[in-house]
């Protein structure tokens, strides 16, 4: 009688060996480089960042050396182990098993898919701007807003369908107007220094005497420095990975990190602390120097380059993102069809789809409010922890809370899910180094073992800040009751898909390998 595990094994692989076609690799070097320079610097987070002080440039610097130089370590010594497919899910169920590989996936995915949808609003909040003077307005209008946000949606659904060699250039297109954004910020920011002089003292810079505020800020800066990752979740669609990716992380992370702390400090220097908006901050920083210099004019083409960088951050993500469900279906954990391969451009296109919808109908939801909630909540027959997550986002998102408060929520449970998956990529790395014997790959034992603990360390502090409310919270009780509450209904959600579907999913399959034909 052949054994069942080795049924089980060959029924879940022949799907991808028969039906699905070899993805194209199209991604060189240099577009490697822009695509972490869109992924990681996103200055829609700068804001929030900035709000809280001088004190977070500290914050940035421990960051930069204790979780992004370990992350880019990581990500070189595991794509180099695990080429292929997959990234973060690909690594944690290698070296730790199946469940936690499809969890570390899992939590990669719902993250962005509430974060692409928040960039859709980014972008139409900024790219009105670009339209010039008396076009503000057109931010309000749900109408536009909505129209614009879903158009965009399906152009970059269309573009990542045809393939990343399409779909690559909007990323590039993004990582070019990041930079020239980020320069204009910065350059602003010292023409004012000189000519002004700023209000920000080496006072700024220390810790304050209630730093409760300031702890938020932590896993939010964690969250901003992720992205390193991205390219290795499209690891069969990389040009020579194992020497191309190292240059382009060593690159494209220096070249974040500078970045960030220069546009933190010209949103200190440029705009008080107290005053500056999370949502609005970078626009609200351009139009207050530039006004200041006699060079208003520059805020409509500002605008118009960061309008391009949202657009390729929102590209990057998305495609980025939508591989993790792709691989996700050929391993039987969620449905099949997301495994599917488009037959001539060989791209994840029902993943994407999927992705995408799932977005539109968050965006939809972000503007249609308690009536179109509710209306699903009441239709929806999953029973009473979904009306109960469903009254809590009601409450949580489309209630009378300040936008800016909401944000904050929205970002805060955005931190956490996103950081689970660096758990494990730092814990493989221990993990690795632990083994015996140990086999070198990229990096030795020691550098590690040091980049292991540096990241994981940091991780877990990380996740547990964000639980602390940031200062435009009012109420503490709503906001941990969304933390605690959203993570659990998320991890849960996890464990459903594979302990349940993907089992019966995979019982099935046995069935079909052992009946005789």
């Amino acid at each position: 009688m052949p054994n069942e595990a080795a049924i089980a094994s060959a029924a879940l692989s022949a799907p991808v060996a028969q039906d699905t076609p070899p993805l194209r690799r199209v991604l060189g070097r240099m577009d490697l480089v822009l695509l972490f320079v869109v992924a990681v610097f996103n200055l829609n987070v700068v804001p929030s960042i900035a709000a809280n002080g001088g004190v977070t440039v500290w914050l940035w610097i421990i960051s930069l050396l204790l979780f992004f130089w370990p992350q880019g370590i990581a990500v070189i010594e595991l794509a180099h182990r695990y080429p292929g497919e997959g990234g973060v899910y690909l690594w944690a169920k290698e070296v730790f098993g199946d469940f936690h590989g499809f969890l570390s996936g899992w939590c990669y995915w719902t993250n962005n898919m509430m974060y692409v949808p928040t960039v859709m609003l980014y972008f139409v909040g900024v790219s009105v701007f670009a339209l010039g003077s008396g076009h503000e307005g057109l931010a309000e209008s749900k109408k536009f807003a909505l129209t614009a946000s879903l158009l965009l949606l399906i152009v970059l659904v269309v573009l990542n369908i045809v393939g990343l060699g399409v779909g690559k250039w909007i990323n590039n297109l993004g990582a070019m107007g990041t930079g020239i954004a980020a320069a204009v910020l910065v350059g602003l920011g010292i023409v004012v220094w000189l000519r002004f002089g700023t209000s920000v003292t080496w006072a700024d810079f220390r810790i304050p005497p209630n730093p409760k505020f300031v702890l938020n800020s932590f896993g939010v800066i964690c969250f901003g420095l992720v992205g390193l990752e991205l390219a290795s979740v499209m690891g069969d669609e990389i040009e020579n990975p194992q020497k191309t990716l190292p240059g382009a992380v060593a690159w494209g992370g220096a070249l974040s990190g500078m970045l960030y702390i220069g546009a933190t400090m010209t949103l200190l220097i440029a705009v008080s602390k107290d005053e500056i908006n999370v949502l609005q901050g970078v626009v609200q920083a351009v139009g207050h120097m530039a006004g200041r210099v006699g060079v208003a004019w520059i805020v409509a083409p500002f605008a118009f380059m960061l309008s391009l960088s949202i657009a390729g951050i929102a590209s990057a993500w998305l495609g980025g993102s939508a591989r993790i469900p792709f691989v996700a279906g050929l391993d039987s954990y969620m449905p099949s069809w997301m495994g599917k391969v488009h037959p001539r451009y060989r791209t994840p296109y029902a993943a994407l789809i999927a992705h995408a919808a799932v977005s539109m109908v968050l965006v939809v939801l972000n503007f249609g409010g308690w009536w179109i909630w509710n209306k699903m909540i009441a239709l929806a027959s999953v029973g009473y922890i979904l009306r109960a997550f469903g009254f809590v986002v009601s409450n949580l998102v489309v209630s009378e809370t300040g936008v800016q408060e909401t944000f904050q929520k929205l970002l805060s449970l955005a931190v956490v899910l996103q950081l689970v998956p660096f758990l494990y990529m730092f814990g493989a790395l221990l993990k690795l180094a632990c083994s015996h014997p140990f086999v070198k790959g990229v990096y030795g034992q020691t550098t590690l073992v040091l980049s292991g603990v540096s990241g994981l360390v940091t991780t877990i502090l990380g996740i547990a800040l964000a639980f602390f409310p940031a200062q435009q919270v009012t109420s503490v009780l709503s906001y941990e009751v969304w933390m605690f509450g959203g993570t659990l209904f998320f991890i849960g959600l996890a464990a459903f898909f594979f302990f349940i579907y993907g089992r019966r999913k995979t019982a099935r399959k046995l069935a079909e390998a052992v009946s005789p034909v």
